[in-house]
């Protein structure tokens, strides 16, 4: 065998590792109800918050500010309690979907790291496609 052939076949492994590395990152959404069957492992979840709760959100910065816990219900309807490890999210109150990445342990997700939450708001601009098209003609 050539010294080319040997370090071509040589390059072409070392993709494929890569490849497989990159492979163990990309996630799919889950339910509520199939992170309970996955407990333990890392699972993302599209919710948003439960307002049938009487205290949706629960915070408190003197007690303990890296703290927060909230409860969320999924497209199915399955609900959980999230205990999320870090200060509150800026409007989360006003959030229209919250993606979630974490793990669940029993009947509570656990986010343990800082960006296993992105909350997603309302567009502003959502009900009136006029002010839209105008603040994109204005700034040009």
């Amino acid at each position: 065998m050539k010294k080319t052939h040997v370090v071509i076949l040589v390059a072409i492994a070392a993709g494929i590792m890569i490849l497989l590395s990159f492979m163990g990152d990309l996630s799919t959404y889950e339910t509520l109800a199939s992170a309970r069957q996955k407990e333990g492992k890392t699972v993302t979840v599209i919710t948003q918050l439960d307002k049938s709760v009487p205290v949706p959100i629960e915070y408190d910065a003197v007690k303990n500010p890296n703290l927060t816990k909230f409860h969320v219900v999924d497209s199915l309807g399955n609900k959980a309690q999230v205990m999320y490890y870090f200060e509150k999210p800026m409007d989360m109150e006003k959030s229209d979907r919250i993606v979630l990445k974490g793990k669940m342990k029993g009947d509570v997700f656990e986010i343990s790291r800082k960006d296993g939450i992105l909350i997603k708001c309302p567009s502003k601009y959502k009900d009136d496609p006029k002010a839209a098209y105008n603040n994109l003609t204005t700034k040009s």
